[in-house]
Order: C-alpha cells, then structure tokens, then sequence
C-alpha cells in the first residue's frame, strides 16, 4: 500500500485546459472518490495515476517515487474500468490470473491469488465459467477480482458501476466498501454519481470545469459546503437555492425574499444591510406544519413510505420539502413551514462562496 500526492498537475490538449494545478494528498490505505459532472476532469486525472494519459505540467507520486515517466504496469497500480475489460474467451479463473501470468508469477502462486480472491468475493463456484454466462455484478465482481490478485499499492475504479440496475449498483457500492475494509488497500474512485460518492468516501474530491471545488468528509461537504457549486450537486434531492436581501435591524438579521416574506438569519453572520445573499436550505431542514409565517401551496406529492417529498413555490423558486412519515395533504392545499436560522446556508451570489458567521 502507498499514498498518492499530487502537486500542482495540470493537463491540457493543445490550447484547451482540462485540469488546472491540481493538488490532491491522499493517504495510505484511504478510500477517495473524484466526483463532479461529465467534463469536469475526474476520469483525466484517475488517468493519469494510472499512467494511461501524460501529465502537462506537475507532478504524481506513488508512495516515495515520483511516476511522471513510469509506465503503466510499472507503477503497482490496479485499475477496474466501467466496460469490466474482460476476455471473452477465457473462464473466470484464466481472467482473473491472466495478468500474473504475463509477469510469469509462478502457476502455483497464481492459483492461490485466483482461489483466494474468488472466495472473498463469491466466485469461486464460477471460475470455470465464462464472462457471457454470467450476470453483469458477477462480471464486475471479476473485474474486481482481477485487480485484487495483483495485490497492488493503490486500486483505481473508473465509473465501474455505470453499467448496472438501480438495485445492483447499490449492492456493489456496498460489497465494494465492505472490500476495501478488509483489504485497506488506498484506493481512488471515480463517479459522476453523488450518493455513491457519499455511501462510500472516506474523502470526497468534488471536481467543476478542471478545478478541485472541496475536498473533506461526506458529512463536511453536506453540512459546510464551500460555495453554490458543492452545495447543488452534494445531496440528495438537493439543496434550495433562494435569492433574497438581508434586512439588519439591531442584533436581529433577516433575509426578506422577492415576495416579501422573511426568514431568520445567524446574527453573526459578516453582511450589510441591503445587500443582496443566496440562501440555501436542504430540503429535510424545512419543518411542515410549524407556526412560523412562511405559508407556501402544494404542487406536487411524492409518497415514499417512509417519507413524504412536497414540491411547492416559495418567492417564485421551485422548493422540495422532505418530510418523515406519510401525509393526508393534497396538491392545491395551503401548508405552514418553519425554517431554523441555524439550518440556513448563506453565499454570495457574486462569488458562489459561503459566508460563515464572524468566528
């Protein structure tokens, strides 16, 4: 196992900049996932750990040694790819060990990896078959496997759960954590996929147009996003977002919305009166049915079970409400909602970043 710090790399394609001084230390044996839209860079840089793009400027290390120049298959590194890469012609045992076997590791070694692995992760009563007669999680699961056997410093994953259902991808994001729990390899994951980003992190990179947005726990990044970006794509359903202007009377602040209704804000925040703020409010911070003098009309219904979802407008702005339990309310019914100053994120609509209160 070995860490992975990246130094001010940057990446681009002639006149066209994909990754912009890029910095990034990932720890020995951590599990971090690169997360953010299609174009933002993740899949380049997870590439260029691997090997498998050069770097235009910077530089990667893998443990102590710096890899700039190393080739792929020199640099310890293991990488499981969306498309599973598997050889169509070969069982699950011959694909698993196939890469040991061009490093001419001895046949008794490999066969001890191959049936090791396999047992870890439910294969071994298919290692005779091939890939076309499995199912698309056991083909990932050999893909997995495939990796494991090399026993590398640090596993790389490229989107490997794109290609499964709804209910097999959340079976294999959690075979995938309970696998790195046991084997503590460093590992860095790539994701368009928020809730897989934060099921598994140990870290997340939240990435936007070649820039590294923030970088912390699942629940940092949730509770103290950074700025509008982190704040809009880190939950889900996602974060409101509603301009308004800060009205400062004394020691009390509020923030009066287009519509004139009002909400409280943290009295220590560092704004002005007048000036001009984007409040935002996840969805499961706005209490229904409280006394306070916000009163909205029901659009929509979501039934969940054990949960309600309301869709409804507030000042003009689309609002989900998240609520526990089940609901007798219709749409077209007037409900009361309440939201605590505390659970109010503000940004500066300038900027996009977070205004915290004066510590």
């Amino acid at each position: 196992m070995a860490s992975v710090t990246i130094t001010n790399v940057q990446k681009n394609y002639g006149a066209m900049n994909v990754l912009s001084a890029v910095d990034l230390s990932i720890a020995d044996g951590e599990f971090v996932v690169l997360v953010g839209p299609s174009g933002c860079g993740k899949s380049t840089l997870l590439r260029m750990i691997a090997g498998l793009e050069e770097i235009s400027a910077g530089e990667i290390r893998i443990g102590e040694r710096v890899v700039n120049d190393v080739a792929p298959k020199d640099r310890d590194i293991a990488m499981v790819f969306q498309s599973y890469a598997l050889y169509p012609h070969m069982d699950v045992a011959s694909n698993m060990g196939f890469s040991l076997l061009l490093r001419k590791t001895a046949k008794d070694l490999v066969f001890d990896r191959v049936g090791a692995a396999a047992k870890r992760l439910g294969l071994d009563v298919f290692l005779q078959r091939l890939p076309r007669q499995l199912s698309g999680g056991q083909r990932q699961r050999v893909a997995m496997g495939r990796a494991i056997v090399r026993d590398p410093q640090v596993f790389l994953f490229d989107e490997p759960l794109s290609n499964l259902d709804a209910k097999l991808r959340v079976h294999m994001r959690t075979e995938i954590k309970a696998l790195h729990q046991q084997l503590k390899t460093t590992s860095v994951y790539v994701t368009h996929d928020q809730v897989e980003a934060m099921t598994m992190a140990d870290r997340i990179v939240v990435m936007h147009d070649g820039v590294i947005q923030q970088v912390g726990t699942p629940l940092e990044l949730y509770d103290h996003p950074a700025n509008l970006f982190v704040a809009g794509f880190i939950g889900s359903p996602g974060m409101n977002f509603l301009p308004a202007v800060v009205n400062r009377r004394d020691v009390k602040v509020e923030a009066q919305l287009s519509d004139g209704q009002t909400i409280a804000l943290n009295a220590e925040l560092p704004v002005e009166d007048g000036e001009r703020i984007t409040l935002g409010i996840r969805p499961e911070n706005i209490e229904v049915g409280s006394s306070d003098a916000l009163e909205v009309k029901i659009q929509v219904i979501e039934p969940l079970g054990l949960s309600t979802q309301f869709y409804t407008t507030l000042a003009d702005v689309q609002v989900c409400i998240y609520a526990m339990g089940r609901t007798d309310r219709k749409p077209g019914d007037a409900m009361r909602i309440g939201i605590r100053a505390g659970d109010v994120h503000v940004f500066n609509p300038a900027t996009g970043q977070r205004i915290d209160p004066a510590a």
